[in-house]
Protein backbone atom coordinates (compact mmCIF):
# COMPACT_ATOMS: atom_id res chain seq x y z
CA UNK A 1 0.00 0.00 0.00
CA UNK A 2 0.87 3.61 -0.69
CA UNK A 3 -0.26 6.09 1.17
CA UNK A 4 -1.28 9.64 -0.55
CA UNK A 5 -2.50 13.40 0.81
CA UNK A 6 -4.66 15.29 -1.18
CA UNK A 7 -5.20 18.98 -0.46
CA UNK A 8 -7.16 21.44 -2.08
CA UNK A 9 -5.81 25.08 -2.30
CA UNK A 10 -9.45 26.97 -0.11
CA UNK A 11 -8.54 30.32 -2.27
CA UNK A 12 -8.99 28.49 -5.42
CA UNK A 13 -11.98 25.81 -4.17
CA UNK A 14 -15.06 26.96 -5.70
CA UNK A 15 -17.70 25.20 -3.53
CA UNK A 16 -14.89 25.14 -0.27
CA UNK A 17 -12.14 22.20 0.66
CA UNK A 18 -14.49 19.74 1.73
CA UNK A 19 -16.91 19.75 -0.59
CA UNK A 20 -13.91 19.63 -3.62
CA UNK A 21 -12.42 16.68 -1.90
CA UNK A 22 -15.78 14.88 -0.74
CA UNK A 23 -16.39 15.09 -5.02
CA UNK A 24 -12.72 13.68 -5.52
CA UNK A 25 -13.22 10.61 -3.41
CA UNK A 26 -16.45 10.28 -4.93
CA UNK A 27 -15.21 10.57 -8.56
CA UNK A 28 -12.42 8.26 -7.58
CA UNK A 29 -14.50 5.79 -5.87
CA UNK A 30 -16.60 5.81 -9.18
CA UNK A 31 -13.57 5.04 -11.18
CA UNK A 32 -14.17 1.04 -12.49
CA UNK A 33 -9.95 1.18 -12.89
CA UNK A 34 -9.31 2.94 -9.13
CA UNK A 35 -12.33 1.88 -7.28
CA UNK A 36 -10.78 -1.69 -5.91
CA UNK A 37 -7.38 0.05 -4.85
CA UNK A 38 -7.75 2.92 -3.65
CA UNK A 39 -9.38 3.38 -0.10
CA UNK A 40 -9.53 7.04 1.25
CA UNK A 41 -10.90 9.18 3.85
CA UNK A 42 -11.48 12.89 4.38
CA UNK A 43 -9.87 14.67 7.94
CA UNK A 44 -8.60 17.72 9.16
CA UNK A 45 -4.99 18.66 8.03
CA UNK A 46 -4.52 20.58 11.34
CA UNK A 47 -4.37 18.35 14.85
CA UNK A 48 -7.01 19.84 17.30
CA UNK A 49 -5.00 21.69 19.97
CA UNK A 50 -4.87 19.16 22.83
CA UNK A 51 -6.19 21.47 25.51
CA UNK A 52 -9.29 22.86 23.47
CA UNK A 53 -12.93 21.03 24.60
CA UNK A 54 -14.13 18.95 21.29
CA UNK A 55 -16.44 21.08 19.57
CA UNK A 56 -20.36 20.29 19.75
CA UNK A 57 -21.64 18.94 17.10
CA UNK A 58 -23.40 20.38 14.25
CA UNK A 59 -26.76 19.71 12.67
CA UNK A 60 -24.94 19.92 9.58
CA UNK A 61 -21.43 20.90 8.17
CA UNK A 62 -18.12 21.72 10.23
CA UNK A 63 -19.07 21.89 13.97
CA UNK A 64 -18.18 25.59 14.55
CA UNK A 65 -14.40 25.99 15.83
CA UNK A 66 -13.74 22.86 13.80
CA UNK A 67 -10.44 23.42 11.48
CA UNK A 68 -12.95 21.93 8.93
CA UNK A 69 -12.07 18.93 7.16
CA UNK A 70 -9.48 20.05 4.21
CA UNK A 71 -7.71 16.68 3.64
CA UNK A 72 -8.22 13.61 2.01
CA UNK A 73 -5.98 10.64 2.88
CA UNK A 74 -5.55 7.85 0.15
CA UNK A 75 -4.41 4.32 0.81
CA UNK A 76 -3.58 2.94 -2.77
CA UNK A 77 -3.11 -0.74 -3.81
CA UNK A 78 0.21 -1.44 -4.73
CA UNK A 79 -0.97 -2.72 -8.47
CA UNK A 80 -2.01 0.45 -9.18
CA UNK A 81 0.49 3.30 -10.30
CA UNK A 82 0.89 7.01 -9.51
CA UNK A 83 0.25 7.78 -13.42
CA UNK A 84 -3.42 6.29 -13.18
CA UNK A 85 -4.13 8.06 -9.85
CA UNK A 86 -2.99 11.54 -11.20
CA UNK A 87 -4.64 10.42 -14.15
CA UNK A 88 -7.99 10.17 -12.85
CA UNK A 89 -7.13 13.49 -9.95
CA UNK A 90 -6.56 15.55 -13.71
CA UNK A 91 -9.72 14.78 -15.26
CA UNK A 92 -11.91 15.25 -12.17
CA UNK A 93 -10.26 18.89 -12.08
CA UNK A 94 -10.86 19.09 -16.03
CA UNK A 95 -14.64 18.56 -15.10
CA UNK A 96 -14.68 20.96 -12.56
CA UNK A 97 -16.26 24.85 -13.77
CA UNK A 98 -13.39 26.56 -11.22
CA UNK A 99 -11.18 23.59 -10.65
CA UNK A 100 -8.54 24.39 -7.92
CA UNK A 101 -5.41 23.24 -7.34
CA UNK A 102 -4.51 19.86 -5.64
CA UNK A 103 -1.65 19.63 -3.73
CA UNK A 104 -0.51 15.26 -3.64
CA UNK A 105 2.01 14.13 -0.97
CA UNK A 106 3.61 11.17 -0.94
CA UNK A 107 6.59 10.76 1.89
CA UNK A 108 8.76 13.69 1.43
CA UNK A 109 7.37 14.83 -2.32
CA UNK A 110 4.94 17.08 -2.62
CA UNK A 111 3.48 18.20 -5.88
CA UNK A 112 0.53 20.72 -6.89
CA UNK A 113 -1.57 20.06 -9.84
CA UNK A 114 -3.85 22.90 -11.41
CA UNK A 115 -4.92 21.31 -14.02
CA UNK A 116 -2.31 22.41 -16.87
CA UNK A 117 -0.36 19.35 -16.25
CA UNK A 118 -2.40 17.92 -18.74
CA UNK A 119 -0.74 19.55 -21.56
CA UNK A 120 2.59 19.00 -20.49
CA UNK A 121 3.50 15.03 -21.32
CA UNK A 122 7.50 15.67 -19.95
CA UNK A 123 6.50 17.83 -16.79
CA UNK A 124 3.51 14.58 -16.37
CA UNK A 125 6.46 12.38 -16.93
CA UNK A 126 8.38 13.94 -14.14
CA UNK A 127 5.42 14.16 -11.66
CA UNK A 128 4.62 10.70 -11.85
CA UNK A 129 8.75 9.65 -11.34
CA UNK A 130 8.96 11.94 -8.59
CA UNK A 131 5.63 10.11 -6.60
CA UNK A 132 5.94 6.68 -7.73
CA UNK A 133 10.13 5.98 -7.90
CA UNK A 134 11.32 8.93 -4.93
CA UNK A 135 13.10 11.11 -7.70
CA UNK A 136 12.11 13.21 -10.69
CA UNK A 137 15.62 12.45 -12.44
CA UNK A 138 16.69 9.28 -13.99
CA UNK A 139 19.70 9.75 -12.10
CA UNK A 140 18.10 10.51 -8.74
CA UNK A 141 19.08 13.93 -8.31
CA UNK A 142 15.75 15.65 -7.59
CA UNK A 143 15.00 17.93 -4.43
CA UNK A 144 11.51 16.47 -3.71
CA UNK A 145 9.92 19.31 -5.91
CA UNK A 146 8.51 18.88 -9.18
Amino acid sequence: MHEYELQVDPHRAGQGPETELRSLLLWLKEDESLRRDVRGRIRSGEPAPAHAPAPAPAAYGTPMGSPGFDLLQLAVGSGLSAGSLLFAVLQWQASRRRPPAITVRRGPYEITLTGDEAADPEGLRRIVAALENGSGDEDGADDGTA
